[in-house]
């Protein structure tokens, strides 16, 4: 038959604990109120370690009020009645009842720095899930006047989480998670396939352009036809041979691609009616392709930190791994933004969040602001 609490019955006490964490946080805060001096064996955690406000809110108050006699403290409790006014400034429902039941359920006091070191583990937790979630926030706000920026701050955040986990927790060999990969989402973004044709078909009509593009890659691309397309160019020019839109038909057919429902004429007319430069279009394709991958890092740390199977360890190595991944997508997102360098001086990087010229865009009809420098 289920408990059913008592009015009166303290209401932290019958609540039952979401996490496993609850209990240990339990079994700490009843060590330091039954033996405070405890509190000096205990490195690594702070009130934001704790998983409820009332919990931090008692290790705040135990944290900063002086330790009591031992042996005073064993006959006169007033210490803890200090410790429950002080905590109530914080979190008004703590109740004496709730500060004798942590007493209660504490195993043994000495445990307490290994209670504290398992609190310290979750609070990493948390706090890689919370960054994680940042990162695929900033990769899908399409409000953010700086997206691509903002997703290299939040990936330097994630790093630096990532750095001081591995400090608390020195990850070891052999020591991967397990917790299957989520799947790459698809895109269904018209948007993002109309700028793949005119890549493609501007590709087609300025193909000396193709080979400074080496920073795109087939996989940057949503649609596998458009994909194949790209390869087919990258092929032509690796072979020295002429490239029109006729030369990729035939290389399409030899790779498959006409037989995966694309047709000779569709084809043809797709990589018809160039507008810009394959640059400014490369660069869009490009910039998709990094946030996307932005966005499956974090789902991939996510999916990690809900996994209450992996350690603080597996954590660390998982996520860097994941990490180094989306590291080369930077690295040829970098190379793409990288202004050509200047015969006196050396070459300038274009980082994040400068304001120097991006590719030129579509004509007058649909053009970017006058400021950008076309080619």
């Amino acid at each position: 038959m289920p408990h059913t609490p008592k009015p009166d019955e303290d209401a932290l006490d019958a609540v039952a604990p979401p996490h496993p964490v609850f209990h240990v946080e339990q079994a700490l805060l009843g060590a330091f109120l039954l033996e405070p001096q405890r509190l000096n064996e205990v490195t690594g955690v702070g009130p934001d370690a704790f998983s409820t406000a009332a919990h931090a809110a008692l290790f705040a108050a135990i944290s900063s009020l002086p330790a009591p006699d031992p042996a005073e403290h064993a006959t006169h409790p007033q210490w803890l009645d200090t410790v429950l006014a002080t905590a109530r400034e914080q979190a008004p429902g703590l109740t004496a009842a709730y500060l004798h039941s942590l007493i209660q359920v504490c195993p043994w006091p000495p445990h307490a720095p290994a209670y504290a070191r398992m609190i310290e583990a979750e609070h990493c937790r948390r706090r890689l899930a919370a960054a994680a979630q940042r990162l695929v926030q900033s990769a899908h706000d399409t409000s953010l006047p700086l997206r691509v920026a903002s997703t290299f701050d939040e990936t330097d955040a994630l790093g630096g989480v990532l750095d001081d986990i591995a400090t608390r927790f020195p990850p070891h060999a052999g020591s991967l998670p397990r917790t299957p990969t989520p799947p790459q989402a698809t895109t269904h973004d018209q948007d993002a396939l109309d700028e793949e044709r005119l890549l493609l078909a501007t590709a087609t009509a300025h193909p000396s352009s193709i080979e400074q593009m080496r920073w795109l890659t087939p996989g940057d691309f949503t649609h596998p036809l458009h994909a194949g397309l790209w390869q087919c160019l990258t092929t032509l020019i690796r072979r020295d041979t002429p490239v029109d839109p006729v030369t990729v038909l035939w290389e399409a057919q030899h790779r498959g691609l006409l037989g995966a429902g694309a047709q000779p004429r569709e084809l043809l007319e797709l990589l018809a009616g160039p507008v810009g430069s394959p640059e400014h279009w490369g660069e869009r394709v490009l910039q998709r392709s990094v946030l996307a991958g932005a966005h499956h890092l974090g789902r991939r740390i996510e999916a990690f930190t809900h996994d209450p199977a992996n350690t603080p360890y597996q954590l660390v190595v998982g996520s860097r791994r994941a990490l180094a991944d989306l590291t080369a997508v930077w690295t040829r997102w970098q190379h793409a933004t990288t202004e050509p360098a200047p015969t006196t001086r050396p070459a300038r990087t274009r980082t994040a969040t400068s304001t120097a010229a991006p590719r030129a865009g579509p004509p007058p009809t649909t053009a970017l602001p006058a400021a950008r420098t076309p080619r």
